[in-house]
């Protein structure tokens, strides 16, 4: 059989298939792209590879219809070659040329646990670009194809990251359900350290849904367990999430101990930087600018997660607008702009939300009008209510504002603080290089 005949017919299904509804098609949420911008492009091609590659592993399945020998090498010869044909650059296509060569090596070797870490991995990639639903999808075939053949600790390792991303979509029960099936068996294996890890994510529900006291408690037993056993990575986690819990219980002060105890204990760069993202905004709303300006840049000059990288030059924008920096205000809002498209919908509307503040800071009603309305629309069409009230507060500050001819006081101006664990921790944030 001609291998580029079989190349050609299988992205030529591809296209004929885009332009229908992906609800129903395994793995069609990755030919959403090709919705959002033309099918040659980078993006829209790595999807399609993505697509190509899921549909591969999708033939390890033991449930499904067994195919020969010969079909499964006709479709990874297709397979491995449009993904070899992409940017090289890319770092998705180095985890999708991966994962077609595990998917082989799976096949030939008749272990189809061998394709796990590269299903896993590629998950682990498109969660931290923000691309939740993709990440969901391939943990899920991670989970369905690998099934009982993946090993215990591959198994629940797989359904803590599903329950993760679940929890990141808003699927606040599905993501319950998942981390305890998670516990369950962590329990059994006698693996204490995702046993707490199942403890965790359970309690941040608790923190998201609004029961910040018993959020509270469960950490604090965590956060002692975790000591008791010598897990420092489930400590560090227990300490970020009272950091959470009491800067949303309004006690800042102490939040910041508790993100500086948790920038610490972690090891690994990517929470180092999430928490460090949270210890700038609670010292930015506590009036220690300098802090939180370090802070900050420290997670922009990272180039992290996406969704953490335009976190922090947001709240670069709004502390230069607090501080009457207007060329600051305007540097760091155009590197959000163009960007904001890519990250999920709360984010854009801080970004609409804390723009209309900074324009309103320097006196340009009308452009600060325009991004509160922006603002408001957004999160009215996505259904965050919270956003929703809080813009709609704005709004009737605008107002006020513009009649006073005011450089718009009213509008969110952080009070200043003085506490002493706060200072010790802006002092050692300091000494980082």
């Amino acid at each position: 059989m001609n291998n580029d005949r079989s190349s050609e017919l299988t992205i030529a299904a591809i296209n004929d298939l885009a332009p229908a509804p992906f609800g129903g098609l395994a793995h069609g949420v990755f030919l959403a792209r090709v919705a959002d911008q033309p099918a040659v492009s980078p993006a829209a091609r790595l999807g399609q590879g993505a697509f190509l590659a899921l549909r591969l592993v999708d033939l390890l399945r033991s449930d499904a219809a067994p195919v020969t020998p010969d079909v499964f090498r006709y479709q990874h010869a297709a397979t491995e070659r449009y993904c070899q044909e992409l940017d090289a650059g890319a770092p998705e296509a180095a985890h999708l040329v991966g994962l077609v060569h595990s998917a082989m090596d799976a096949h030939r070797s008749g272990r189809v646990a061998l394709v796990g870490p590269a299903l896993f991995a590629y998950a682990h990639f498109l969660e931290d670009e923000g691309q939740y639903e993709e990440a969901l999808d391939v943990l899920e075939t991670m989970l369905t194809v690998g099934g009982s053949k993946l090993s215990e600790k591959d198994l629940t390792a797989g359904l803590l990251r599903n329950a993760r991303v679940l929890r990141k979509l808003g699927r606040f029960d599905e993501a319950e359900a998942t981390y305890a099936a998670a516990g369950a068996r962590a329990e059994s294996a006698g693996d204490r350290y995702s046993q707490l890890l199942s403890r965790i994510g359970r309690t941040n529900i608790a923190v998201t849904r609004g029961n910040l006291a018993a959020a509270q408690t469960s950490y604090e037993a965590i956060l002692a367990d975790a000591e008791l056993a010598g897990e420092q990575d489930a400590q560090a986690r227990a300490e970020h999430g009272l950091g959470v819990t009491h800067e949303v219980r309004g006690r800042r002060d102490t939040a910041v101990s508790h993100f500086w105890n948790a920038y610490q204990l972690y090891e690994d760069e990517p929470s180092k930087l999430r928490v460090m993202l949270d210890l700038g905004l609670t010292l930015r709303a506590l009036g220690e600018y300098d802090a939180a300006h370090k802070a900050l840049t420290m997670v922009v000059e990272s180039e992290g997660e996406r969704d953490n990288h335009t976190n922090a030059l947001i709240e670069l924008m709004y502390l230069a607008s607090a501080r009457g920096d207007r060329v600051g205000f305007e540097r760091w809002r155009d590197r959000v702009v163009g960007s904001e498209a890519q990250v999920q919908p709360n984010i854009r509307v801080d970004f609409y939300m804390k723009s209309g503040i900074g324009m309103a800071r320097f006196g340009n009603f009308g452009r600060a009008a325009d991004m509160l309305n922006a603002a408001r629309a957004l999160a009215a069409e996505h259904g965050l209510h919270e956003f929703e009230f809080r813009v709609e507060r704005l709004q009737k500050g605008l107002l006020e504002c513009e009649r006073a001819v005011d450089a718009c006081s009213p509008l969110e101006q952080e009070p200043r603080y003085d506490f002493e664990p706060v200072r010790e921790v802006a002092a050692s944030l300091a000494q980082l290089v």
